[in-house]
């Protein structure tokens, strides 16, 4: 399925969401419009079971199209920023594990998409960070709320403050990214990553990262209740009667899930 150069292609439970638009994958609105729909789609599929995010061997992304954005007044921006909000928290709201492949530049955009992810596996030669302000702008793809919510406010605020980039190192430092490897080792690790819970008990992987996303935006009882309700409701699952047998009978990891 090629369109707006993205593209979702799936193998062995594990769905790869790759970005494809040279040389420096820039955001245009096809693209982001595209990438909310195949959020969407992996989202839905049994056949994908876990994502990665993924822009190729050079690049994640760039950030947004600014020659596009060029042309776009205020009410312009009024109506496509929600837009654009929206195709980010698509990859976000994916019900399956989500990690990103981060290589070259994450910048703007490919940042805030990457901060989308559950896991974030970066080159070593990868650079991140949020330069909006640069343009006299600030982060509009969910960067200020989502970036202080992973690393903390004082230190995202740093980074939308001054528009630094971060290389790799300072990255995982900052918890910007999980893992650091060698480049050409980045998208073979995230799919290591991706397939090993791809094998795992589908709903209550939803389970967890619905009630931890959940539970951040809320006080500390209702992310409780949150919990409470997944875990009893897991009860009812085949995959939760699996697993407690396969324990009982073989010991724990050896539960093989549907």
């Amino acid at each position: 399925m090629v369109d707006a150069n993205v593209t979702l292609e799936v193998s062995g439970g594990v769905g790869t969401i790759r970005l494809d638009r040279p040389p420096m994958n820039a955001l245009d609105t096809a693209l982001q419009d595209r990438l909310r729909e195949l959020a969407e789609e992996a989202g839905r599929r049994d056949d994908v079971r876990a994502v990665i995010l993924y822009g190729g061997e050079k690049v994640f992304a760039a950030g947004a199209d600014i020659k596009e954005m060029l042309g776009l007044d205020h009410t312009a921006m009024v109506l496509r920023s929600r837009a654009l909000q929206e195709s980010f928290s698509a990859v976000a709201r994916i019900p399956k594990p989500v990690v990103a492949a981060v290589t070259g530049y994450a910048l703007g955009g490919g940042c805030e998409l990457a901060l989308c992810a559950d896991f974030r596996i970066a080159a070593d030669n990868a650079k991140l960070g949020q330069p909006e302000i640069l343009l006299g702008l600030i982060p509009g793809a969910g960067g200020t709320q989502r970036l202080a919510r992973l690393i903390g406010p004082s230190r995202a605020k740093d980074l939308i403050f001054t528009g630094r980039q971060v290389r790799a190192d300072e990255a995982l430092t900052l918890g910007l990214v999980d893992r650091v490897v060698p480049a050409a080792d980045v998208y073979d690790e995230a799919h290591a990553w991706a397939a090993k819970l791809a094998q795992g008990p589908a709903l209550a992987l939803r389970a967890a990262k619905e009630s931890v996303d959940l539970g951040l935006e809320t006080d500390l009882e209702s992310g409780l209740a949150i919990e409470r309700n997944w875990f009893a409701g897991l009860f009812a699952t085949e995959d939760r009667e699996r697993g407690m047998r396969s324990f009982v009978a073989e010991g724990p990891g050896k539960a093989k899930f549907l």
